[in-house]
């Protein structure tokens, strides 16, 4: 994918400096991506609880579906085949960030997603700012919300540009399985060439491993490989496999409104409070 202009590089940098400044009074909120291309490493379940367990000790909380198959949007119990404004009029141009969101009774904010969006990456070459139409529709509620988390899709294509150019740091679930570090490389090599041209300021906010079974000898093994290579960006918490993680998105609900008291829904909120730690 070519990857935009000096132009659009030097307009970026004067768009960074502006969010350094604090609006009314207010600190901007963390805007945090959860990306991996491979799919099935629990990254949508790990959007929506974490945003979900974030939420539930105080914080202010927006959640950005960029994933055209919605299943962050479905997870708040939102239906998307009804949704009337979508991300996807919002990186159009054709709404404001604003006029997308819902506001869910789990007290996160949701801009939800739905199948429209599964042709924007080919609408957006054509469009000028076309890796920053989130980043800029994103600065008009940025002061507004302590911690915005990105869904990004299981793709490395122009939305998932998008959703690295507007974040300030990338959790990347990794699944405790042989081909976990399979296609990482293109991953940390997307988010190298991100910072290079448009975003010096992104970093990975950590590496979360989930599917964890600590009785598996390569469960241990894939957590070895994984530290060895990204040290101590690797979160304490793990997630574990659990039923109820997998049941809790069929019933529109978080595992901590769905399940409280079960593995998956502890995990969760043992990890919120380390991302909010580390953040403080």
């Amino acid at each position: 994918m070519r990857l935009g202009t000096a132009n659009t590089t030097a307009r970026s940098a004067r768009f960074f400096r502006a969010l350094t400044i604090q609006k009314g009074g207010n600190a901007l909120g963390k805007v945090i991506a959860v990306a991996n291309q491979k799919g099935g490493v629990g990254k949508t379940t790990t959007a929506v609880n974490l945003a979900a367990c974030v939420a539930a000790v105080g914080k202010k909380v927006l959640l950005v579906d960029l994933d055209p198959q919605g299943n962050t949007t479905s997870g708040y119990g939102v239906n998307k085949r009804a949704v009337n404004t979508s991300v996807y009029e919002v990186l159009t141009g054709e709404a404001k960030l604003s006029e997308a969101l819902v506001h869910t009774k789990y007290h996160v904010d949701v801009v939800p997603s739905n199948i429209q969006l599964s042709g924007a990456s080919i609408e957006l070459v054509s469009l000028e700012r076309r890796e920053f139409r989130l980043r800029d529709a994103l600065g008009e509620v940025v002061a507004q919300y302590d911690f915005i988390f990105i869904d990004c899709p299981p793709s490395l294509d122009l939305l998932t540009i998008n959703g690295l150019c507007a974040c300030d740091t990338v959790l990347v679930p990794i699944q405790c399985e042989f081909f976990a570090l399979e296609g990482l490389t293109e991953l940390m090599n997307s988010i190298r060439k991100v910072k290079k041209l448009y975003n010096p300021y992104i970093d990975i906010e950590g590496v979360l491993l989930t599917m964890f079974d600590g009785r598996l000898n390569l469960t241990l093994q894939v957590v070895q490989e994984v530290k060895k290579y990204f040290g101590n960006k690797v979160y304490k918490t793990t997630i574990p496999r659990n039923v109820r993680l997998s049941e809790a998105p069929s019933y529109g609900m978080p595992v901590n409104y769905y399940d409280r008291s079960s593995s998956g829904s502890e995990a969760y909120m043992f990890l919120a409070a380390e991302v909010i730690k580390n953040n403080k």
